[in-house]
């Protein structure tokens, strides 16, 4: 707190602006707003960038006005960074299904380098950890949480419809690569069968797998209409590990219906 206190102490020094400038200008954002919490007194200055008080969010708002200074920035300096809040509200600390509207600003987005186009083929499964990880975090707020450093991800291609409808084209998964050894039984159904993603000679594939004596059967969803394919494991593929979320589009009707 300190330290943001110093910051804004050295802004406005550098503005030329003594205490008593920026007390009659606050008071006249508090009347133009009609609102005296917007004015900032003398010796209120004075603790705010020397004694560590922390200034309410609207003389925070009037001191990041006058100062000519982003109020993201400034919240940052007191530890309140917003690109955090998408992240926080999708936090599974809530029982109960809720919405929210947690949203980052549009300057805080982070651009994708523009090759990103030709690197990637948004028809085929990729891995998307090793396409993003140089860059940090997605630019998009509802992908604000996925730590690429931390976690992996992926892409189910739009023409990858070989766990479809579990994985549809066009999913983003994520992928516990702590999980890499086959698990040949144990589930009850389809829905609790652990689905892996996979990487040969050819690319990616996501699938139910089974293994047995060095062999590993790669088996699709049966709606699919994909046959099974039967890989040596290690040599022909690598397991990258188990696939523990899954984000989908619900717009695949008119999809189903133009697939060749």
């Amino acid at each position: 707190m300190q330290e943001a206190g110093r910051k804004l102490r050295r802004i406005r020094e550098r503005l030329r602006l003594k205490y008593r400038d920026v007390q009659e200008a606050t008071q006249r954002i508090a009347a133009k707003r009609q609102n005296p919490e917007f004015s900032i007194g003398l010796s209120r200055l004075a603790d705010i960038e020397n004694r560590r008080t922390v200034p309410s969010v609207y003389r925070l708002y009037s001191l990041s006005a006058i100062y000519g200074l982003d109020f993201n920035t400034v919240l940052s300096w007191y530890g309140v960074d917003l690109q955090n809040l998408p992240a926080d509200a999708a936090s599974p600390t809530m029982t109960q299904t809720r919405p929210f509207s947690a949203q980052v600003s549009d300057h805080t987005l982070i651009q994708l380098p523009s090759e990103l186009e030709t690197m990637l083929d948004l028809t085929q499964t990729s891995y998307l950890s090793r396409h993003l990880q140089p860059w940090g975090k997605l630019p998009l707020a509802l992908l604000n949480s996925l730590e690429v450093r931390k976690q992996y991800y992926a892409f189910i291609g739009t023409e990858d419809w070989s766990m479809d409808p579990l994985i549809p084209p066009g999913s983003f998964i994520q992928i516990d690569e702590s999980k890499r050894r086959i698990t040949n039984d144990g589930w009850s159904d389809e829905h609790d069968r652990p689905i892996y993603f996979l990487e040969d000679r050819a690319g990616y594939r996501c699938r139910w797998c089974t293994e047995q004596s060095g062999l590993l059967i790669l088996q699709p969803h049966s709606r699919s209409h994909i046959a099974p394919e039967v890989l040596r494991c290690p040599g022909d593929v690598e397991v990258l590990g188990q696939v523990v979320g899954v984000a989908m589009r619900l717009d695949l009707g008119k999809r189903r219906r133009t697939r060749s």
